[in-house]
């Protein structure tokens, strides 16, 4: 009795390990996560707000493959924090327990996590802490996870993707440009193409687009040193935080090209067409060429400026 008791009041990493069973498991955790937002049913907690603690462990099947340090292939913290705030942001809610539920199956949704434990405390109604611990796995939410995967595909943003040209980045009017990107409201990402300067030749093809790929990096480094607003990123998780957050961001290819599923089929050297294969991966609501041709085809809405043109 004494242990039970002493887990029923214990971090939920404890409770995690106490029930693993015997199927060896991963945890992240989140500790003491503080928010203040209002929630309750008690007219006096209507129009104020209260601190409100997270703590949160998500168990995930242990990875068995090489993690190579590699932010995509893991469940990240991200995941976490950003399924609380798009629950407490979605509406007002009276009770912790309706909270806490669908945060465990937001959570739930990322295909790594297998169960998540969630425990909510109001800091503010008390001398004590009063909150709720909920523990949800995948298997018994799985038909209302569907729902969920559905909406939360519609939600999904779509960026504008735009190519700027050599020129383009070297023109005084980018800052201007890129002003005028934020303030209509969609996710930017940027890409470029390769330097001026011609790459190094290796003479094999497999060699060659190892280097064209970090040549057009490069490029997107020179870009964010024009305008520091500007976050060079090369992974889907950085690139799904920077929409998210209202970040403007610069396409390093080589790892999402090298490791996707369904490579692009044109060189790295057509690097128009190559954005407008990255724009389809992501559906990009439109390519936004500037001062290059338009590729000949796209797997999304295209348009091109000249460069110094208004770019909306």
């Amino acid at each position: 009795m004494a242990s039970e008791i002493r887990l029923a009041f214990a971090h939920p990493s404890e409770r995690a390990v106490a029930t693993a069973g015997d199927t060896p498991r991963d945890r992240i955790s989140l500790r003491d996560h503080i928010v203040e937002a209002e929630i309750g049913a008690f007219q006096a907690e209507r129009g104020i707000t209260q601190r409100l603690r997270f703590n949160v462990v998500v168990e995930v099947a242990p990875f068995t493959g090489t993690i190579d340090d590699d932010v995509d292939r893991i469940l990240s913290y991200d995941s976490v924090t950003e399924a609380i705030a798009f629950e407490l942001a979605a509406e007002r809610l009276n009770l912790l327990e309706t909270l806490a539920e669908r945060i465990a199956e937001r959570i739930l949704l990322e295909p790594q996590a297998l169960r998540a434990f969630v425990r909510i405390e109001k800091l503010d109604r008390g001398p004590g802490a009063l909150g709720v611990e909920i523990v949800r796995a995948r298997k018994d939410v799985a038909a209302h996870l569907n729902a969920l995967a559905e909406d939360a595909a519609s939600a999904r943003p779509h960026p504008r993707v735009v190519y700027l040209s050599n020129d383009a980045i070297a023109h005084p009017d980018l800052g201007h440009w890129i002003d005028a990107l934020v303030a209509d409201g969609a996710p930017v990402i940027l890409t470029t193409g390769l330097p001026a300067a011609a790459p190094l030749e290796t003479g094999h093809h497999m060699t060659q687009r190892r280097v064209d790929l970090l040549a057009i990096e490069q490029n997107a480094w020179r870009l964010a040193a024009r305008d520091l607003r500007c976050k060079v990123v090369a992974t889907r998780t950085e690139l799904d935080w920077a929409m998210k957050n209202g970040q403007t961001c610069v396409w390093a290819p080589s790892k999402i090209v090298l490791d996707a599923t369904e490579p692009p089929r044109v060189s790295p050297r057509d690097t128009v067409a190559l954005s407008a294969w990255f724009a389809g991966e992501i559906e990009a609501a439109e390519l936004l060429v500037v001062g290059e041709s338009l590729p000949e085809s796209a797997p999304v809405p295209l348009r091109g400026v000249k460069t110094g043109a208004p770019l909306l």
